[in-house]
């Protein structure tokens, strides 16, 4: 925010007053924070907004990138309050500052932390005056956009360009960060491409030991999020769907789960279904039925569970 201001030769006169009175020496040049600031956290918070959304009269958005990450990590450190206060305070600044807009990121829902507070007594909605966005694959054609120009940017040779980027975005359900690194591991075999190539790629990469595409993810953050009945269902849930050849209706998803799981809860399989859809492993269609959202994950579970290709 320092630098941001000074571009703008203004100063933050709010937060430097504030740190003056609270350390007793006046704050000159890049400020560099003494220990006894770290308790003051929410006024410096604060005070920076307040800073930013007065000096300027565009509007102000801050980007939290893995902000369930970090209240999660929070949590864990100093406990259930300080992710609270957190939330909160943001919420807070929202509603008094016309101005300021937020965009909290993440591979994996808020919805899990606040879950997880509310269990501690916290009763909150911090993110009911925001929009919920999903933000999907890309678009066939943009896909093989991508792809084509990354096949091009890399000056792969290939005998056909348009089938080869079609063949990668296939192979990867259109998902940018697999296109990528398609391409990579093309570039690294150093030949010519072609769909027998791709194709391999893709299966050396789903069973790779060193995890290049990060796959083993969706099992390790169901242990971090669910609580162990949820991780139980979840895991088993995802099992069933994950050897389906076709969607299931919800009864058939049930059915099958009772013959993994003792259990007659179909109110606890109902509920972590929804969790599923909102961490992205599953989607429901307009017909009621589930499936895997997107096929490689689809495949990557099985062989990392040992269900099968």
């Amino acid at each position: 925010m320092e630098g941001y201001l000074s571009g703008l030769q203004r100063t933050a006169g709010r937060v430097r007053q504030w740190l003056t009175h609270l350390t007793g020496t006046e704050i000159g040049g890049v400020i560099k924070f003494p220990d006894a600031v770290a308790p003051h956290w929410k006024t410096l918070l604060t005070k920076t907004i307040e800073d930013l959304v007065e000096q300027q009269d565009q509007t102000l958005i801050f980007f939290w990138d893995e902000m369930p990450l970090m209240l999660y990590n929070i949590k864990q450190q100093s406990g259930e309050v300080g992710a609270i206060e957190i939330l909160d305070t943001l919420r807070s600044l929202r509603q008094m500052h016309s101005g300021l807009r937020m965009v909290f990121t993440g591979s994996i829902g808020l919805h899990n932390v606040i879950t997880s507070l509310r269990r501690a007594g916290y009763v909150n909605d911090p993110t009911n005056d925001m929009a919920t966005a999903d933000v999907p694959a890309l678009s066939l054609d943009a896909a093989r956009e991508l792809a084509c120009q990354l096949v091009k940017g890399e000056g792969l040779q290939t005998d056909d360009l348009q089938e080869t980027a079609r063949a990668i975005v296939t192979a990867v359900d259109c998902i940018p960060f697999f296109i990528h690194h398609v391409v990579d591991e093309l570039t690294q075999l150093g030949s010519t491409v072609n769909v027998a190539s791709i194709g391999e790629i893709v299966d050396a990469c789903l069973t790779d030991s060193y995890d290049r595409w990060h796959l083993r993810y969706y099992c390790e953050r169901i242990d971090t999020y669910y609580t162990p009945d949820e991780r139980l269902f979840a895991l088993n849930l995802l099992d069933v769907l994950s050897v389906a050849d076709h969607p299931l209706v919800s009864d058939d998803v049930f059915n099958l789960l009772k013959s993994r799981l003792e259990t007659e809860d179909n109110e606890m399989a109902r509920h972590v279904l929804t969790l599923l859809q909102r961490d992205h492993y599953i989607i429901q269609q307009t017909n009621g039925m589930f499936r895997f959202r997107f096929p490689p994950i689809q495949r990557s579970w099985r062989l990392q569970r040992g269900l099968g290709s």
